[in-house]
Parts: C-alpha cells; sequence; structure tokens
C-alpha cells in the first residue's frame, strides 16, 4: 500500500520561495525506529523519528532542522485523532474548521506579528505507515515536498495516531495516521 497524502500552506508573508533543486539525499540510517511501525513504538519515537528524518532532509541540503513547537504538536496531535475518530482525511474539518481555524482557536502561535504555516497529512497501512515510508512519499509529492524544504519555517508540530481516517481501516492493521503543522513567526 502507498500512503495517502495531502498538503495546504497558508501565506501571510513574504512570497513563496521557489522549491530547493538540490538533488534528493536519502534518508538517514542513524534516525532509530524509521522502519517501526507507530503501533510497534510509542507515539512519541515516532514522533521523534519522523522529526529525525524530516530533519535530515532538510540539513542534507543545508538548510536548518526543524524544531518541535509545542502548541503546533498539539494542533497536529488533536487533528490526527479527530480524523481518525470521524474517518475523514482532509484540511478542512467536517465541521469546516481550516488549519488557521483550529490554530487560533487552539493556541495563541498566530496571535501577534507576521507568520506562515502549513501543513502536510498522510496516512498508512500494511507496512507504508512507518515514519521512513511517510517522510519519502511526502518528498516524492512536489507540495509535501516544498512544505518539508522551504527554509522559512523554523517549526513543526507533528502528530501520530494509530488507526487510519477512513472506514475499516484500523490499529490493528497497523495504521498510522500523520499530521505536520510547520510554522514561523516574527
Amino acid at each position: 500500500m502507498t500512503p495517502r497524502l495531502h498538503r495546504t500552506t497558508a501565506v501571510l508573508a513574504a512570497t513563496l520561495a521557489a522549491a530547493l533543486a538540490a538533488p534528493a539525499a536519502s534518508l538517514a540510517a542513524d534516525c532509530a525506529g524509521a522502519e517501526d511501525s507507530p503501533a510497534q513504538s510509542t507515539l512519541t519515537e515516532a514522533r521523534e523519528t519522523t522529526l529525525c528524518l524530516l530533519n535530515e532532509e532538510r540539513t542534507s541540503r543545508g538548510l536548518k532542522p526543524l524544531r518541535e513547537q509545542t502548541q503546533l504538536r498539539g494542533v497536529a496531535q488533536s487533528y490526527a485523532k479527530l480524523m481518525d475518530d470521524e474517518n475523514f482525511f482532509d484540511h478542512v474539518s467536517p465541521g469546516g474548521s481550516t488549519m488557521v481555524d483550529r490554530l487560533k482557536r487552539q493556541t495563541s502561535y498566530l496571535r501577534s506579528g507576521t507568520w506562515k504555516v502549513g501543513e502536510n497529512l498522510a496516512w498508512g497501512a500494511g507496512g507504508a505507515e512507518t515514519p521512513r515510508k511517510i517522510v519519502r512519499a511526502w518528498m516524492q509529492s512536489p507540495g509535501h515536498r516544498r512544505n518539508i524544504l522551504d527554509g522559512r519555517f523554523r517549526d513543526i508540530g507533528i502528530g501520530i495516531v494509530t488507526g487510519a481516517p477512513v472506514e475499516g481501516v484500523t490499529a490493528a492493521s497497523g495504521a498510522a495516521t500523520y499530521v505536520n503543522e510547520f510554522g514561523t513567526r516574527s
């Protein structure tokens, strides 16, 4: 099975820079748990591994690593759970909330200054749910890759739940749903 992906970016800053054209780097072998299903490790370990893999992609191209941001992580985690619980896979919730709505309602991250945010979604099952497979799939998708390699993004929140946002695919099948909330503010 191939991971299912979804991406969006909201910009309230300068125009989006062109995507970096550096050759794709192989994902790091030193990111512990990269081949483990989130059901096989703790969700904290899966988040740490995903961040390691994302930062390997960035630093191999001369970009600064992303740093985990607690408010973004909370929004990402709650949205991953909502998608799994309510069986939908989209940047707009069934109730109509967008990523920006959720960030404004649940955090103070967007309350002052200039900011830019972006969101990557994915889910996988049957071996496609590991952090390495999800990051590889994002890197092969131009929009997802653009969010990951956007040098202006400094912060990230990673949410992961076991289970999938579709009927009939459960945590028992090794499924996992991922949400990345990217951000920067000044």
